[in-house]
């Protein structure tokens, strides 16, 4: 091999390198950045300490229902990915105030007082039928003078919720669901779609959104739509109503 056969080699290594080098560090740049992004939305630095409060079976010595599970395993690979730690509470024991920290908040208003307290304080225009006496309204959402009514097993709701309140001002992420297995789908919506919902609502915007599951008897959690961005209503104050077991 001449000499300039040997240089031209050596020029066409180092082009690769240099290529590959730059690659690693683009990649690297852009991952960092969607993870910078991922942490400011949900209000998790490095280090930083959430909350995930659910609520518990009373009939099965305080275990969490399987798909709440579910739903806590979709959020825990955010929070890891965000570099931050988590701690786990029942929705009747926490006695503390919000906007502290990062807090997601999942479960009904029936099973979860801490999710029901927040729903009476940042969701004033949101009212969840309580009554436990079978009726057609039973479970029934109504989001300003919109109700929705849940139909087993076929057509249940889901009310996903960023919300900022308190002096620090950290997100309070409500899953409020007319069943459990609403809880792990909208969990999956909100990891999966995150990117969109900061583009639209922004890193530190408040949005609530309605979903519904379709048919879970036959398809469980994965069947999800989006029924309407519910924000302006299930924020403003509601005029008084006179159903009996409304919160």
């Amino acid at each position: 091999m001449n000499d300039d056969a040997r240089s031209l080699l050596i020029a066409v290594a180092a082009t690769a390198v240099a290529a590959l080098a730059l690659g690693w560090f683009l990649r690297s740049h852009l991952t960092e950045r969607s993870r910078r992004r991922l942490q400011r939305f949900f209000g998790l630095p490095d280090n930083s300490e959430c909350l995930l409060v659910v609520s518990r079976d009373t009939g099965t010595d305080g275990a969490i229902a399987r798909n709440d599970v579910f739903a806590l395993l979709e959020l825990a690979a955010v929070i890891r990915t965000c570099g931050a730690n988590s701690r786990l509470i029942s929705g009747e024991a926490t006695g503390q105030g919000f906007g502290e920290r990062t807090e997601f908040c999942i479960g009904s208003a029936v099973a979860n007082r801490r999710l029901a307290a927040h729903v009476h304080s940042l969701l004033p225009g949101v009212a969840v039928n309580t009554d436990s006496e079978p009726g057609p309204d039973r479970g029934a959402f109504l989001v300003g003078s919109e109700r929705y009514r849940l139909e087993n097993g076929s057509v249940e709701h889901v009310l996903l919720a960023r919300l900022t309140a308190g002096e620090q001002g950290h997100p309070v992420f409500l899953v409020c669901g007319q069943r459990s297995v609403t809880h792990q789908a909208a969990a999956r919506y909100l990891a999966r779609h995150q990117a969109r919902l900061a583009r639209k609502h922004g890193a530190n915007g408040t949005f609530c959104l309605l979903l519904k599951v379709v048919n879970s008897q036959a398809y469980g959690p994965d069947v999800v739509e989006l029924v309407k961005d519910v924000t302006r209503a299930a924020t403003s104050p509601a005029p008084k109503l006179t159903t009996s077991k409304d919160l």
